[in-house]
């Protein structure tokens, strides 16, 4: 395992002496720009293993990308050996069909201090409610991105993450396009989380658990997204969106795309440079 190798993998070549907020935030962009955020080996037949060494061979060297306990885990390694002061934390998603968020932390993110201040670091949460920026974890502050206003909110201990959504046009030439239910809120709830410091053997049963339980978003649909440097790229099932955010004032762009299976492969290779060795199964 190689710093430079990974450095390579997601297009950094800036110059990175300290271990500060500039650096941080560079890589953090690379990293969503570069690796995308994929179940794909879920619905192609391959295992995903809790191993740094599996998901760095994975990711760095096959040019896959992973969900959170991937695509995290890689992150926490990376800026470890760049000297961060860096704890991994566990939250619990917000599933707006139920209303709630889950009983069980099935979520893994970052939180790295610099010069005594704490900032919350995620690469694995994907589509279009993934920071594109460290955040401050700092309660009721608006912290605009381009993705939209993230703000944490801090109750007895719990922090709670949302992010204040923009209205969406959906192109006309979309093929199949069905607008968004009406949106009655403009706030939408991301995760909540305590400060409590986890290591990644605390999710070794939510990785087994999430691989065979049909009840999970992530059985259930075949997902990648990546960020760009205007918007998101995502391919659910048979569905290709792209996202412009802030095409025009509070409003971002969408383009919907049902493909065949043929262009399934095409446009996993073509938009998110992944080649799969195994079957897909959208």
């Amino acid at each position: 395992m190689n710093i430079q190798e990974y450095f390579g993998r997601i297009s950094f070549n800036q110059p990175h002496k300290d271990a500060d907020l500039q650096t941080l935030t560079a890589i953090l962009e690379h990293h969503i720009q570069t690796i995308p955020f994929e179940n794909l080996s879920m619905h192609c037949g391959e295992a995903i293993e809790l191993d740094l060494q599996a998901t760095y061979g994975k990711i760095v060297r096959k040019k896959r990308g992973g969900w959170c306990l991937e695509t995290n885990h890689l992150l926490f390694w990376a800026l470890q050996e760049l000297g961060y002061d860096i704890c991994m934390l566990g939250a619990n998603s917000y599933e707006p069909a139920k209303k709630g968020y889950t009983a069980e932390i099935n979520h893994l993110l970052l939180k790295v201090v610099i010069k005594g201040d704490p900032y919350i670091v995620d690469a694995g949460f994907g589509g279009s409610y993934q920071m594109w920026q460290p955040l401050m974890l700092i309660s009721g502050k608006d912290q605009p991105q381009g993705p939209g206003i993230f703000r944490f909110t801090e109750d007895n201990g719990t922090w709670y993450l949302e992010k204040v959504k923009r209205k969406h046009y959906i192109a006309e030439h979309s093929h199949n396009a069905s607008p968004d239910s009406p949106e009655m809120e403009s706030i939408r709830k991301i995760h909540r989380f305590t400060l409590e410091p986890r290591h990644i053997d605390d999710f070794k049963e939510l990785n087994a658990y999430l691989q065979v339980s049909p009840d999970n978003i992530l059985q259930k649909k075949s997902i990648c997204s990546l960020q760009t440097t205007s918007g998101v790229l995502a391919l659910v099932g048979w569905t290709f969106t792209e996202m412009k955010y802030n095409y025009t004032e509070d409003m971002d762009l969408v383009n919907i795309t049902t493909l065949t299976d043929e262009e399934v492969e095409k446009t996993l290779k073509d938009k998110f440079n992944i080649v799969l060795e195994n079957k897909l199964v959208p």
